[in-house]
């Protein structure tokens, strides 16, 4: 779930870019002065899905949080169920200070159950100066902004092993039939065409809202997002077939459906640019490249290198993103020094501790690009940053988190069924209608 930018601030700059004189918004005196820190003896808990190399490189930026204001920061890691882990905390009397929100529909319904503070005024004012309205938009609910979005992905990137397709003689595809047919040139020089990361329904819900957004367009995916059109629709049917001829060619899934259903998303990675290759390519979001550096010792734009998801039936080359959104819980025991954090992830400071790090793009469209350290990410940040409002935000991510974003069951339960079983995408459409009309009803 990423992008960059550099701030211009105003009013309480001194806090955001320094934490310095006061916390404008809701603090008290933050005091800059000789080496007191603004914060010392405060602690912040922050609640997110990241694990592994991804927690690791927000840490990095906790620490750099910490090094400023003196504040304490500890990291909860929720799995994939972010809104249930979330909830029973704050019944149990042990909210987090900060969320790290990764779907906008389950940001929708933390603000809709009164759990969450609306941004200072500080940070309402970074918004503005540095990120484009999209993000604004996706972090308010009924009129208030509560999220700010410090970590994006670029969700229409497929990754390759260059020596793979360069052994098969294919180059990268334009086209969605093109990248079939190449990746069953890479499958008969030797290894499987596409590792896929069927074991975490979310990736299966990007692929379809990649395929979908190019065949039906963006007015249709606007509307599917909203439920204001129904999953049987034709539309919805036509892309589950499309997605389908990829899952039903055993030559082009690396382990067929069933090691597909086995594989989890690092594990996807690894068996593209790990020590024992299996497969040529794996789609999912530009924080792959985190995953094949960090993980793998890859170097990025050498031994690891992205095409844009090609377009389907003609239709224009989707642009999807991601984003995980920071918000400020009532009830954490610290939410004053959680905002001054907010204020801080604000900032291109705080986006460029990540993205020297890797695996990660800033909808911070002030950090400068300098700031990342490979090309292909750069250029993949850019490119983001580029498209403005014109980016589409991740389907499943904007629905309620019940049909959407809860492992086992709704989308992703349904996709992965689907992925079992490729063979009645009407059949598929009218499990996922009728589980959105419950979704989004309740």
């Amino acid at each position: 779930m990423m992008r960059r930018r550099t701030p211009l601030l105003t009013g309480c700059t001194a806090l955001v870019l320094a934490l310095g004189a006061t916390a404008c918004g809701g603090g008290g005196p933050v005091s800059a002065g000789g080496g007191d820190k603004a914060l010392g003896g405060q602690s912040v808990t922050v609640a997110g899905v990241w694990s592994g190399t991804e927690q690791e490189n927000f840490q990095k930026v906790l620490d750099a949080f910490t090094e400023k204001t003196g504040a304490k920061t500890s990291f909860v890691s929720t799995g994939d169920n972010v809104s249930t882990v979330v909830g029973s905390k704050i019944e149990g009397g042990n909210a987090p200070d900060v969320v790290m929100v990764p779907q906008v529909g389950v940001l929708g319904q933390f603000a809709e159950n009164g759990w969450l503070k609306p941004l200072s005024e500080t940070a309402r004012k970074s918004v503005d100066t540095n990120f484009a309205d999209v993000w604004k938009t996706y972090g308010t609910v009924d009129g208030t902004l509560y999220g700010l979005y410090f970590k994006a992905a670029h969700k229409s990137t497929v990754w390759y092993s260059p020596d793979a397709l360069a052994q098969a003689g294919v180059e990268p595809p334009k086209t969605y039939d093109e990248m079939l047919e190449a990746g069953r040139t890479v499958s008969d020089s030797g290894l499987a065409a596409f590792s896929v990361a069927g074991q975490d329904g979310w990736t299966l819900t990007d692929w379809f809202e990649n395929v979908y957004l190019s065949q039906a367009g963006p007015e249709k995916y606007d509307a599917l997002a909203a439920h204001e059109l129904k999953w049987t629709d034709a539309s919805v049917v036509e892309a589950l077939t499309t997605l389908g001829k990829l899952f039903k060619d055993e030559q082009l899934v690396e382990g067929g459906r069933k090691g597909a259903l086995n594989t989890d998303f690092p594990g996807s990675v690894e068996k593209v640019f790990g020590p024992k290759p299996e497969a040529g390519m794996v789609y999912e979001g530009d924080f792959v490249a985190g995953v094949a550096k960090d993980q793998f010792g890859k170097e990025i734009g050498k031994d690891a290198n992205f095409f844009p998801f090609p377009a389907v039936d003609g239709g224009e080359a989707p642009v999807v993103s991601g984003g995980d959104a920071a918000v400020v819980l009532k009830d954490g025991k610290n939410s004053e020094a959680g905002m001054a954090l907010l204020e801080y992830l604000a900032t291109p400071e705080a986006a460029a501790v990540w993205a020297e790090a890797g695996g990660f793009i800033s909808p911070n469209k002030n950090l400068a690009p300098a700031s990342y350290g490979d090309d292909v990410t750069r250029a993949t940040a850019e490119s983001l940053v580029g498209a403005g409002d014109s980016v589409r935000f991740d389907m499943s991510d904007q629905a309620p988190a019940a049909f959407g974003g809860t492992k086992g069951t709704g989308e992703w339960k349904i996709l992965q069924d689907f992925l079992r079983d490729p063979s009645d995408p009407k059949a598929t459409a009218a499990e996922l209608e009728a589980a959105a009309a419950k979704a989004y009803k309740g």
